[in-house]
């Protein structure tokens, strides 16, 4: 099968959601470039994202995060995988809107915390009780990563792949999301 991305999918979702995991797989089964907006900002500044927010604060990589945001989505379609944080910014929702589609990898908290509790590349999980931190994260963001236009629920056990299967059948079922499926002809 063949397959073609009219627009950016844009991925939105708390961090352990899966976005580059899932995201890397989406984008190989439809055959389009996988770029993950936390790794460019990464490589336009030189330093780890712990790193940015640690020497210029929050605001300051939020600012740059909306800049390399601004600038994929005005790029070739591709599956984005975006920062936990940046879907929550007006802006960038708009920008996400008018140049490509939202998904939301949609998991629930004790799943989320399976997958980053171990992980000490969290820079907002540096707390003293970084699950009751993931708590607070989850409630105030799930709100706002509920006004995407798609989501795909995550559940625990479930493959990459099929995770994976269950975006692109989403992808495929929905015109807005400018996915399709293209015709061989010999």
């Amino acid at each position: 099968m063949s397959y073609h991305l009219s627009k950016t999918i844009a991925l939105v979702g708390l961090m352990g959601a899966g976005k580059t995991a899932v995201g890397t797989w989406v984008a190989q089964e439809l055959g389009v470039p996988f770029v993950d907006s936390d790794a460019e900002i990464v490589k336009a500044a030189n330093m780890s994202i712990a790193e940015i927010f640690t020497r210029d604060g929050e605001a300051f990589f939020r600012a740059r995060e909306t800049e390399v945001l601004e600038r994929l989505l005005k790029g070739a379609p591709c599956i984005l995988s975006t920062g936990g944080g940046a879907y929550l910014a007006e802006r960038n929702r708009e920008l996400i809107s008018s140049h490509g589609v939202a998904l939301w990898l949609r998991a629930d908290l004790d799943l989320l915390w399976s997958r980053v509790r171990h992980k000490t590349t969290r820079p907002l999980l540096q707390t003293d009780d970084p699950r009751q931190t993931l708590a607070e994260l989850y409630a105030a963001r799930t709100p706002i990563y509920a006004k995407a236009e798609l989501a795909v629920t995550s559940e625990k056990g479930l493959s990459i792949a099929s995770m994976g299967r269950r975006v692109v059948d989403t992808l495929l079922k929905d015109p807005l999301s400018g996915v399709t499926l293209k015709e061989h002809h010999a």
